[in-house]
């Protein structure tokens, strides 16, 4: 299946939020997925992250990230199973240029705060079929259940969508 850049980094967000993410995590991981993909890496990284919610390496590789940007801490180092591949699009997924090495069984990341990230323009993204049906499912736990309350409450178009 084929999607706009935009459509997968925000359906990306949404079903980390609905498989049990922090909103700021969620987002960061839509980012990645989005580097992930247009750098045609594996799909079983995103789906092995999304599979080990509420714990894991979307909740914990945006906090590894921010503390790169102090100045107390401009290296991270990673756990030996956090997908190094992963690791590369949550860096490349970040403001400013980071680099990941690794070594041996250990990943290290470290943060240019002075050089901005150069992005690739990317405009269609080949989500893989087993991967969309997943971030959909994830997705729609988003979703407000259809109901009379919560009609009644202002969810739905109402009377302001009748074309």
């Amino acid at each position: 299946m084929k999607a706009s850049a935009n459509e997968v980094m925000t359906l990306a967000a949404k079903a980390a939020c609905g498989a049990g993410a922090p909103p700021a995590q969620a987002a960061a991981f839509g980012r990645a997925a989005l580097c992930h993909l247009a750098a045609d890496r594996s799909a079983v990284d995103l789906i092995t992250a999304l599979d080990a919610l509420p714990h894991g390496p979307i909740i914990s590789l945006p906090l590894t990230f921010a503390a790169l940007a102090t100045p107390a801490s401009p290296k991270g180092v990673f756990r030996a199973d956090t997908p190094p591949d992963l690791v590369r699009s949550y860096a490349e997924a970040q403001p400013f240029a980071t680099s990941v090495a690794v070594d041996g069984h250990h990943l290290t990341a470290t943060l240019d705060i002075t050089t901005p990230t150069a992005r690739p323009t990317v405009s269609r993204i080949n989500l893989p079929d087993e991967l969309a049906r997943l971030l959909n499912t994830h997705a729609a736990k988003t979703l407000v259940p259809e109901s009379a309350a919560s009609r009644s409450s202002g969810a739905g178009a109402g009377l302001t969508d009748n074309d």
